[in-house]
């Protein structure tokens, strides 16, 4: 299949999904509630003030954390990179717990405490990251790489911490917003997601010459006159940004950036002049589509939607694993 042929094929496979999506669900929404966007029924309350919106959410949402994937496996040259491998997603679930332990109830322009606990943690957390990278001299993938698992890991031992001596009302309430979901009302959500997604998914589509040339590795690179140490830098805050906005709002959903491009070089390849659109618009879709199966397959209970991403994306590890197609992924 061509690249561009496959492009056009996702985009119309994402459109669908955005337009089919908020139709799918326990409450049934007739199809001429679409044309009733004034909520002057119970439909079209569902459909315009809490479907619409969530699938809007999750598309976004899904969208960011493929392109992440996509960034840091290049960035890394590593095949199993995610957007969490910087600890971005310890970082805002530390900030979530602490909240949670602290019994806190605050929100600020429509965004709730949890979710501004959340980003401020993932922030802290780039800042860290950035900081010990720094003071070792320099800002190489490897050292990169390793100090944010090694962040990682010291901050999921403090999540553990604060979940043991949290009482076991605030202990479900951290562990079911870790698990990841979308179930939020009305469009802030959307609106809080949408500057952290645009703003990095289009730093990511001007940098796709030198994430091509990334991949094939750093003296390669410079010596076709990439800033590599630049490239590097406004990579990783740019996407890491991304991640914790993402997060923030909806929890750590995991396994989409590192599915979600590998899925797309089966069909453009690896170049990310066609991978970066391609991954921009599976991810999304798989999200949406994720989302709507969390939301209808136990009806009426809703399960996580990470539950689902999960789910997919512990299979798709071992056939990536097994299959060879992680070592094929940069040669």
């Amino acid at each position: 299949m061509k690249p561009p042929f496959a492009i056009y094929l996702l985009l119309l496979l994402a459109v669908a999904s955005i337009l089919g999506a908020p139709l799918v669900g326990m409450q049934h929404v007739p199809l001429r509630t679409v044309f009733d966007p004034s909520g002057s029924s119970i439909e079209s309350t569902v459909l315009w003030d809490i479907r619409v919106p969530r699938v809007l959410t999750a598309f976004l949402a899904g969208a960011g954390l493929a392109v992440s994937g996509m960034a840091f496996q290049a960035l890394f040259r590593n095949p199993l990179a995610t957007p969490f491998t910087l600890g971005v997603s310890s970082g805002a679930s530390l900030g979530a717990a602490i909240y949670v332990r602290l019994g806190l109830s605050l929100s600020l322009l429509g965004i709730s405490g949890t979710s501004i606990a959340a980003f401020i943690g993932a922030l802290l957390t780039i800042l860290l990251v950035y900081g010990v990278t720094s003071m070792r001299g320099g800002f190489t993938s490897s050292t990169l790489l390793l100090a944010g698992v090694a962040i990682s890991f010291f901050f999921s031992s403090l999540i553990l911490a604060v979940q043991y001596t949290s009482n076991m009302d605030d202990s479900f309430r951290l562990i079911r917003w870790m698990m990841g979901g979308l179930g939020m009302v009305g469009y802030d959500a959307l609106l809080n997601v949408m500057p952290f997604v645009a703003s990095g998914a289009v730093l990511v589509y001007l940098m796709v010459q030198e994430l091509d040339l990334a991949t094939t590795g750093e003296d390669l690179a410079m010596s076709r006159g990439v800033d590599v140490l630049r490239m590097k830098q406004m990579l990783f805050f740019a996407v890491s940004l991304m991640v914790g906005g993402i997060v923030a709002v909806c929890g750590p959903i995991g396994f989409i950036g590192m599915m979600a491009p590998h899925i797309c070089r089966l069909f453009v390849g690896p170049g990310h002049r066609y991978l970066f659109p391609a991954t921009f618009l599976f991810g999304g879709m798989f999200l949406t589509a994720c989302d709507a199966v969390a939301r209808t397959v136990a009806a009426p209970a809703e399960i996580p939607v990470g539950i689902i991403t999960a789910l997919l994306g512990g299979p798709f590890f071992l056939w990536l694993l097994f299959s060879g197609k992680a070592d094929e992924a940069f040669v």
